[in-house]
């Protein structure tokens, strides 16, 4: 199979066993009994034989080398279509636990700065000479003092957040 394909190929290019032999770094005798069949050549020039003719090694060879059909191409492209919504669901999954997330944060504010209006600052109207309320009131009061000045801050930025999530539907 190798002896015929190969000539057959060689003269499908145009080029005679001297040329081809040139391009190879072999003698044309070489190519002749590659031809007839007299000889092979070893894996690295089948190789360097399927460059210079432009053609496969399974080719020279006389495998049968089948093309991709539109079946084939029908098979990827629905693969690739399940795939993409494969992607598109694990997208949605990850902007909607965003959106709760910000949805939960938000409620956790607003249920915060209702608790601290009921409670009015109660910690201020305890008695400072004793160590242990003095440290639980200065704590409270630092909480609140940074909540109240970074909640809204918060608030505002998981809105845009929510709104931003509810257009990427």
């Amino acid at each position: 199979m190798l002896s015929n394909n190969l000539k057959r190929i060689r003269k499908s290019k145009g080029l005679s066993q001297e040329e081809l032999a040139i391009k190879l770094n072999v003698v044309r005798q070489t190519v002749s009994k590659w031809e007839n069949g007299l000889s092979v050549p070893d894996s690295d020039m089948l190789i360097t034989l399927a460059d210079e003719l432009d053609t496969s090694v399974s080719v020279l060879l006389g495998e049968t080398v089948m093309e991709p059909m539109t079946d084939d191409l029908k098979a990827i492209s629905e693969k690739l279509e399940v795939i993409n919504l494969q992607l598109a669901k694990r997208n949605m999954f990850k902007v909607k636990t965003i959106r709760w997330i910000l949805i939960t944060l938000c409620t956790f504010i607003v249920l915060a700065f209702i608790a601290f209006a009921v409670m009015q600052s109660f910690y201020l109207r305890w008695d400072y000479n004793n160590p242990e309320f003095a440290v639980a009131g200065t704590i409270l009061h630092g909480f609140e003092f940074v909540f109240v000045r970074l909640a809204p801050l918060a608030f505002i930025a998981s809105i845009i957040g929510i709104v931003i999530t509810y257009k990427k539907r």
